[in-house]
């Protein structure tokens, strides 16, 4: 059966925010002289993806974990308005994919890991609200991967979505889902279990997810 409708992760499938995040980061981290953790693009690209709260363990590791808590929840209020000015970088030509793929009729969806606010930001930084049709994440949902795509699936009545991710964790949510996962090898993560593979953002017009 032919997909009718498109899940995307954002981070290491879209879109590489980590060289202004590690900027925030540290910027809120020097706030505190307990803290002697350094934040680099290459930690966040090894954690992007995980729940929130295990990124702040692994990223703030010399303070106890309620800091570790704190300082995360300064960091991802701080870098929003930030990515307006510090765009990261997209992977791929994002946009020409994009419009390809909703002129083939496609719906489009993001389905992140991330506080309420973030996939916003990424949407009004580089005007791409127009290619996807809803957004939905931890901070809005208050739930974790595997039941945003249910809730997006129930919600819009999608009868064959894929969704599209780059790590072990995208590909375990979607299974849990009950939905075929296509994994985008050329991001962050790496898994041995997919349904179908993407080498590039552009390899998505190839449509690899019609052998699922």
């Amino acid at each position: 059966m032919k997909a009718d409708s498109i899940l995307f992760d954002l981070d290491g499938t879209i879109w590489d925010s980590t060289e202004p995040a590690a900027v925030v980061w540290n910027q809120v981290a020097k706030e505190n002289p307990a803290i002697k953790d350094n934040v680099t693009k290459e930690e966040l690209k090894k954690v992007y993806g995980l729940p929130l709260e295990e990124i702040a363990r692994r990223i703030f590791k010399s303070v106890p974990d309620e800091v570790a808590q704190e300082t995360m929840e300064i960091c991802v209020v701080r870098q929003n308005p930030y990515f307006l000015e510090h765009k990261g970088a997209l992977l791929g030509d994002v946009e020409d994919v994009l419009k390809q793929l909703k002129d083939r009729g496609y719906k489009m969806f993001i389905i992140s890991n991330c506080r309420a606010g973030y996939i916003e930001a990424f949407l009004e930084a580089w005007k791409f609200s127009s290619y996807f049709e809803d957004i939905i994440s931890p901070g809005i949902s208050g739930k974790l991967k595997a039941d945003n795509i249910r809730i997006i699936k129930d919600k819009w009545q999608l009868k064959s979505p894929v969704y599209v991710g780059d790590t072990k964790g995208d590909g375990d949510a979607s299974f849990e889902a009950g939905v075929p996962f296509v994994f985008a090898r050329y991001g962050f993560g790496a898994t041995e279990q997919f349904d179908a593979v993407a080498d590039s953002f552009e390899a998505l017009l190839e449509e690899p997810w019609t052998a699922i």
